[in-house]
């Protein structure tokens, strides 16, 4: 197996100086990406011979998809920077996206084109259903996280029937895991920028329980960046997520325990090793060994 490659294999199709001066793209879907590769190159499957291919595309789609998400949806016109990057992530994610199709029509895998193209219409419905619980203000901070886990999951999902299947079931619950740490450090990170917090899982987690002044405020997106920050001191939203994000390294460290083959265990724990290292867990020796 060929050591797992593919954020230095997009880069090629990601590394644009416009796009990098003029807006900030999404993290790369690394911990996923890396679980999809290790999985397509187990057992005596085929698949091993394509997994970069499958691994890169799925990759890029999913970042085209989370490009699109970063794009903001306020009616304000916002003019000149903020309105050429509005305009430069429409593109960048269409750009992203279009090369599944290319790079997999390129090797003759019209049925893998069909599938990732069924993964995106379902990402797009679900993330419909999410943008319209929002705009109703009907969603508890649960239901909105269990949201983004599924928006993560739902490309690489589509790799299942390739995956052995004496190991589906380990795929689909690490995936799960690691589908909701990637939606976690994201929150983590949205939670400390006013531009990007409204909306987020702490926005949903103050409503629950916020005063009606606060109510108004965060309803109304009149709050201030010293009023947003006394309330996420008061509702301890931080600690609540990075208490998640512990709980979700153990999961992945209780499965990797069960895990029986001396190879695939290996390559595991070198994902959960950078992985650690790129979500920058506050308190994070707390979760390692």
């Amino acid at each position: 197996m060929k050591p797992y490659r593919i954020p230095q294999l997009a880069k090629p199709y990601t590394d644009y100086d416009m796009i990098q001066r003029h807006t900030e793209l999404p993290p790369f879907s690394d911990g996923r990406s890396h679980l999809l590769y290790i999985f397509l190159n187990q057992g005596s499957s085929a698949e091993g011979q394509s997994s970069e291919l499958y691994t890169l595309v799925t990759a890029l789609a999913q970042l085209g998809l989370d490009t699109h998400e970063g794009i903001d949806r306020s009616e304000n016109d916002p003019g000149g920077d903020l309105m050429r990057s509005r305009q430069l992530k429409v593109l960048a994610g269409d750009y992203f996206s279009s090369w599944f199709y290319h790079l997999l029509s390129k090797r003759g895998e019209v049925a893998l084109v069909g599938t990732l193209s069924t993964a995106i219409a379902d990402f797009n419905i679900t993330k419909a259903q999410l943008y319209r619980k929002m705009k109703g203000m009907l969603l508890s901070a649960d239901e909105y996280l269990r949201y983004k886990v599924q928006l993560n999951r739902v490309l690489f999902l589509s790799f299942t029937p390739k995956i052995e299947t004496a190991l589906v079931g380990l795929w689909e619950k690490l995936l799960a895991e690691i589908s909701l740490c990637e939606a976690l450090a994201t929150e983590l990170r949205r939670s400390n920028a006013l531009s990007q917090a409204l909306g987020s899982y702490s926005y949903w987690k103050m409503l629950e329980t916020a005063s009606e002044e606060e109510q108004r405020l965060l309803r109304g997106n009149e709050i201030e960046l010293k009023d947003w920050k006394k309330l996420m001191m008061k509702y301890k939203c931080d600690s609540l997520l990075t208490d998640k994000l512990h709980q979700c390294i153990q999961s992945i460290q209780g499965l990797l325990q069960g895990v029986k083959d001396e190879g695939l265990l290996t390559e595991l724990n070198a994902l959960l090793d950078v992985f650690l290292l790129q979500i920058e867990i506050p308190g994070q020796a707390a979760v390692e060994g």
